[in-house]
């Protein structure tokens, strides 16, 4: 497990490395980049390439982290490849479950497998399911998340590739929205962005945008992949994560998370000027007082009813 910059998870955890393409948004893969450079290097996880291979010697790593992390599962692979028994991912499943101080994020684009065996698999609260979808002829892949037993499913439009202007979210919990990286990504038109924002607050889902892709950054004059918010339009400054009351630590004791949609200067959660930067807070330990304002300290006694009124 690895500490992640991808900015809507904390750390990856790859028990299964490789993977093929399937779609539109699988043209200029990092994962298959970054595994052929790792393998160039002589990684021996990378060997194999960018072909699909079980770690099985990493998959007790999660049970390794004593404190609560957002965790991304497969950020170089995907869990439901066609070449992944079900025995194997169930095992995973299976850490995921001991690991109950996490929160598992997984990600595919083989929404088909995922329906197929969902109901095979032990989905605990702590595992969020997700979907891929680069433009509008892949939204039925919102659909089959729908039948899985997912606590908290969630969309990760990126890269986005087209209009999607007409997004069904019932039952979805989070959306997130990213224009394409590398030196040959596609453009995203920041209209599209504010369609999906827009679809997003009509139908009560948490959204966070991640950037605004490659292209729109070199369009602008910058040279990185759009993600510096600091020079977006204000309106898309927007990070929020699903609603997540508290979870318990290896020892049971409750853990409250903290999640504040936005304050009045445009700062959000986990915004690198804020004090408390660790995504749970436990009894006493302060909040940001910059993007909290109004929070008063948890010790007070009155945990549960904190908790409560963060939920927009």
């Amino acid at each position: 497990m690895a500490s992640s910059s991808i900015e809507w998870t904390e750390k990856t955890w790859n028990p299964i490395t490789g993977c093929s393409k399937i779609s539109q948004g699988c043209k200029f893969c990092y994962a298959e980049v970054m595994a052929h450079r790792l393998q160039a290097m002589g990684q021996p996880r990378y060997a194999n390439g960018f072909r699909v291979t079980l770690q099985d010697d990493t998959l007790s790593l999660p049970l390794q982290w004593h404190s609560p992390e957002r965790v991304f599962v497969n950020s170089m692979s995907d869990l439901y490849h066609e070449q992944v028994p079900l025995e194997y991912i169930q095992r995973i499943f299976s850490v995921m479950q001991q690991a109950h101080w996490h929160q598992f994020q997984i990600l595919t684009k083989r929404a088909e497998r995922l329906a197929e065996i969902s109901s095979e698999l032990s989905w605990e609260s702590n595992i969020q399911q997700g979907v891929s979808v680069e433009r509008e002829d892949y939204l039925w892949r919102v659909d089959l998340l729908r039948q899985t037993g997912a606590a908290i499913k969630f969309l990760s439009l990126e890269p986005l590739l087209g209009p999607l202007p007409h997004l069904d979210l019932s039952g979805i919990q989070w959306v997130i929205i990213g224009g394409e990286s590398g030196h040959k990504a596609r453009p995203l038109r920041v209209e599209w962005v504010h369609e999906i924002i827009k679809q997003c607050r009509e139908q009560g889902v948490m959204v966070f945008v991640k950037q605004m892709g490659s292209a729109w950054a070199k369009e602008h004059g910058y040279r990185d992949k759009g993600g510096d918010w600091s020079v977006w339009e204000k309106d898309l400054c927007i990070r929020e994560y699903p609603y997540l009351p508290f979870a318990h630590n290896r020892r049971g004791e409750k853990l409250y998370r903290i999640i504040p949609r936005q304050c009045d200067t445009g700062r959000a959660y986990r915004d690198e000027r804020c004090k408390n930067s660790a995504s749970w807070c436990y009894r006493g330990e302060a909040v940001c007082n910059e993007c909290m304002q109004t929070m008063s300290d948890m010790s007070s006694g009155n945990a549960d009813a904190f908790a409560t009124a963060l939920h927009f």
